[in-house]
This record gives structure tokens, C-alpha cells and sequence, in this order.
């Protein structure tokens, strides 16, 4: 019966629906130009012009050259194609407007993110370095500094999911959660039962997650149903059949925001194989964080910025979410300085890589890295093996079990360079790493969504922790440690063996990495 409902979900479900739709349309185009036949030679110079005006825009613009060098290799070879793709997948009108929505959402926010300077002159006498990365953020990215912050590390799902449904009990006021993935399952139900109940008592729940959800996980209509329930639902861009840059933008962030003290990030979503209850991919390795204290602020405003962009009316009134005053618990210290920030498609800035960046050029011990994902630019390539070079320890966790198999053919492209270089890769045989962490010198950690790809680096809206000498970064290196023992250390002699056809296949999808 299961594979029957798989079928017929497979034949008239809304994702063939969408496949469908999607050639549909091609079709037309390119019978639209196959009535044009007579007029081939007017019709090349046209698209020779277009090609010429496109490529000449290409170079002149603020983007990262490997999307440049992309692109321009695309429409010199395949000048219709890439002249038709280019013009769907990177002009859209609609982008002007969320760009513009999101300028107004911060400058509403404004007053709530100022800096304190006492805070940064402290910070400065500390480590200048961190400083400067703490003022990068700040005006480029609009995420102030903070202390008296207590930050708990979380190494599973598990652990993560066990506190969060604490938290959620716990909700007095508001309950702010925005997640890239949910699907039904023990999680959810979980989760939902509580979401519910905290409604009857009085609760503002606001809930948003990202549009893909509906493609296959969750039915058209269940933002419906969240709302009959009390529950304020948005669906960030929903997937529609038609092509479009604003598709490939997607809200990867995974945010839960518990009365204003309390913040929950990291790699983990709203599905069961992030807490182990089912397996798709060997054991999933994930990590989370909760934030306690003044940094909540940043994650408050980081969800409403992204709830109002869809808003129509006023902006959300931000000062009623917001908190201060924190008294720290005793069961957790508030050491050091946390700085969450967000990093949007919408702008020139590219904060997340740049913070990755910055730990690797400022090292100067170790930089141990956990990334599901490894498709890297020039510019990430050179910050890897520049720490090498300085003497600087730098080891790569990666999946032993990849949860999509071009992904893996790209990573292995840049494994034999790196370990020429001198960096360290390993492998997670037991199963899938889906962590998002960086940790530096015994000092600096980041914990978030942030993947080592072009799709999070440059396409999504991502969120992190930036961590400095709090004691969370020791929990946070000693699970690196101890999930370093299950892995398998990935030699130059393991990068000759491997599989030639794989190899090829790899070097191949690396020419347009940028664009997956």
C-alpha cells in the first residue's frame, strides 16, 4: 500500500505538478524561436548583442569572481542558453522590492542594534583583531557585540531537541521560530503539541518556514491550519512554477526565539533524522547552541526582519519583543562576548564568509572545521592553505554517507589540492555531518547555519554565533575532539584511488558550482 500512495504521489504530486509547469514553459520559449527559423540569421546577432551587453555587465559588477567566470563561460559557449538562463535566474524585478523591504526593516530596527562603545573599547584591549571583526559586523551587517551572555553547545539533535522542549514549556510571553526544513514526524508532533497548548494559555506564537517545505513535506494549505489554531504562520517564498531568481534565495536560517532571554541556532531543523528517531544517512552528527542573555536581542530582531518582509502594513512594533536587564542563572557563566548575525542575498556584504575568513587569517594554532559541504572559491581555497602556510593547524570534517551525492563528487574535487597544501580532511564514517561549526586557538568558535558552499555563502539567508571566550567554545572544540575519533583521515593516496569516472564526473560539475 506504502509504495502504491508513493506512486501516485510521485505521478500527481505537486512537485511533478511543478517539473511539469516548469518545461512547459521552456517548451514554449523554444517553440517560440523554432517559428523564428527564417530570421536565424537576425536572431543570432540579436543574441550575440544581448550576449555582449550581458557579459560586459557581468564584468563590471560586484560579485564574486567565480560566479563572473561562471557565467561568462556559460554565454560565450552556449550563447542562447546561457543568454536565456541568465536572464531568468538573475533579473527579476521582485528582487528591488525584498532588498528595499529589508532596508526598511533594519532602519526601523536601527535604535535596538546601536553598539555600545564602553563594551568595544573592552574588547579592543583584549584582542584588536576581534575588535575589528566586531565592528565589520556591526556596520556591515548590522549585529552589535554583546556580554553578559550565557551560551550553552549542544553535539546532537538529541541533546538540542531535549532543551528546546523545555524552553518551549517554559514560554510566558512569545515563542519566534523560523526553521528551512520541517516535516511530520516525532519532532514536529512534539513540537506542535506544545505550540497548541501555549496558545490556549495566552501565548503569541509566530512560526515561518521556507518554501521548499511544500514542495514535498508539508501540504499547500498547512499554514491554514497552524492559523485555525492560533498559530501566526508565514511561508517564506513560496516555490511557484515559474523560473526565478527569488527561488534560489532561500531562508536557511533555524531560529527559535523564547520570551526575548532565550535563542536557540544551529544546523538542526524541524524533522526526525536531526534527533536520530529515523535514519537516512547513517548517524546524523548536528550541532546547536542556546543563547541566554542580552545577545537574544540580535536573534529577535533577526526573526522580525525576516517576518515583515512579507509585511504588507506597519512594520512589526519591535520594542514590544524586546528585553533587557538579564540576570544571568548560576548554572551557566556569561563570560566573554557573543555576536549573532545574519547574512542576507540582498546585499554586497557577504558577512558569513567573511567571519570564516577572518578566523583563518587571525589563527594562530588551530582552525578544526565541520561542514556537511565543500565548494569553495578562490578566495576561501587561499584563506585555507595561508593558515597552512603560517603554521596554523587546519582540519576539514566532512560526511562519510553524503546526503546528496553531486555535493560529495564536488567536495572530493578540492580534497588533493588541500591536502597538498598541508590541510587536514577527515571523514565521519558512521554516518552524516550536517554541523556548521568553526573553533580557533581555545578562543573563538562559530556555531550556525552557515555551509561551506556557494548556496550558503552567497544565495541564502543564513544566521551564526559568533563566539569569543566563552566557555561554550571549550564544549564546542572537546566535541570536535571526540567526534575526530570516529573518522577516517582522507590521504593523497585515497584521492588517487578514487574512482575515475567519479573524478571526471566532479571536475565537470565544479565548471558550474556556483550556480547549484
Amino acid at each position: 500500500m506504502r509504495k502504491i500512495k508513493g506512486l501516485w504521489k510521485l505521478l500527481f504530486g505537486r512537485t511533478t505538478l511543478l517539473v511539469l509547469l516548469l518545461l512547459f514553459q521552456v517548451a514554449v520559449l523554444i517553440g517560440g524561436f523554432a517559428l523564428l527559423d527564417k530570421y536565424v540569421f537576425l536572431f543570432n546577432y540579436i543574441i550575440g548583442f544581448i550576449s555582449l551587453i550581458i557579459l560586459l555587465y557581468i564584468l563590471n559588477a560586484r560579485q564574486n569572481a567565480s560566479f563572473k567566470l561562471t557565467w561568462i563561460m556559460l554565454i560565450m559557449f552556449t550563447p542562447f542558453f546561457g543568454v536565456v538562463f541568465y536572464l531568468f535566474t538573475r533579473v527579476q524585478p521582485g528582487t528591488r522590492f525584498i532588498a528595499r523591504r529589508i532596508e526598511s526593516t533594519i532602519e526601523h530596527q536601527r535604535p535596538y542594534l546601536a553598539q555600545d562603545p564602553q563594551l568595544l573599547k573592552r574588547l579592543q584591549a583584549e584582542s584588536p583583531e576581534t575588535a575589528g571583526l566586531a565592528k565589520y559586523i556591526h556596520d556591515s551587517g548590522n549585529y552589535p557585540t554583546y556580554e553578559n551572555t550565557q551560551v550553552k553547545y549542544f553535539p546532537s539533535g538529541e541533546d538540542k531537541f531535549r532543551e528546546m522542549v523545555k524552553a518551549l514549556k517554559e514560554a510566558k510571553e512569545f515563542i519566534f521560530m523560523e526553521y528551512f526544513i520541517v516535516d511530520k514526524g516525532f519532532m514536529w508532533d512534539t513540537v506542535l503539541a506544545i505550540l497548541a497548548q501555549k496558545v490556549k494559555e495566552g501565548v503569541e506564537v509566530r512560526f515561518m518556514y521556507d518554501g521548499t517545505c511544500s514542495l514535498s513535506l508539508l501540504p499547500p494549505k498547512y499554514p491554514d491550519k497552524l492559523r485555525k489554531m492560533g498559530i501566526k504562520c508565514k511561508v517564506f517564498a513560496p516555490i511557484m512554477p515559474f523560473l526565478s531568481t527569488h527561488q534560489n534565495n532561500r531562508d536557511h536560517r533555524k531560529v527559535l526565539v523564547i520570551d526575548g532571554h532565550t535563542a536557540f541556532t544551529g544546523g538542526i531543523n524541524l524533522a526526525d533524522e536531526y534527533i536520530n528517531e529515523i535514519e537516512r544517512f547513517g548517524h546524523w552528527k548536528d550541532t546547536a547552541v542556546m543563547v541566554k542573555g542580552d545577545a537574544v536581542k540580535s536573534f529577535t530582531l533577526m526573526f522580525l526582519q525576516m517576518w515583515d518582509i512579507a509585511e504588507i502594513n506597519t512594520p512589526t512594533p519591535t520594542a514590544k519583543y524586546i528585553r533587557s536587564g538579564f540576570e544571568p542563572a548560576m548554572d551557566l557563566p556569561a563570560e566573554g562576548y557573543v555576536i549573532p548575525y545574519g547574512d542576507s542575498p540582498y546585499d554586497t556584504e557577504y558577512v558569513g564568509e567573511r567571519v570564516y575568513m577572518d578566523i583563518l587569517y587571525n589563527a594562530k594554532r588551530y582552525v578544526h572545521i565541520m561542514t556537511p559541504y565543500l565548494i569553495l572559491d578562490e578566495e576561501m581555497i587561499t584563506a585555507l592553505t595561508y593558515a597552512v602556510k603560517r603554521g596554523v593547524e587546519v582540519i576539514i570534517m566532512m560526511p562519510h554517507v553524503p546526503d546528496k551525492i553531486y555535493a560529495y563528487l564536488l567536495a572530493r574535487t578540492y580534497y588533493g589540492e588541500l591536502i597538498d597544501a598541508g590541510v587536514e580532511i577527515y571523514e565521519y564514517t558512521p554516518g552524516f555531518v550536517h554541523a556548521k561549526v568553526f573553533t580557533s586557538d581555545d578562543e573563538k568558535a562559530v556555531v550556525g547555519t552557515i555551509n561551506l558552499d556557494f548556496r550558503s555563502l552567497y544565495l541564502h539567508f543564513e544566521d551564526a554565533v559568533f563566539i569569543y571566550k566563552n566557555p561554550a567554545v571549550a564544549s564546542a572544540e572537546e566535541d570536535f575532539q571526540r567526534t575526530l575519533e570516529k573518522c577516517q583521515k582522507i590521504t593523497k593516496e585515497d584521492c588517487r584511488q578514487y574512482n575515475v569516472f567519479k573524478k571526471l564526473l566532479g571536475r565537470v560539475l565544479r565548471l558550474v558550482a556556483p550556480l547549484m
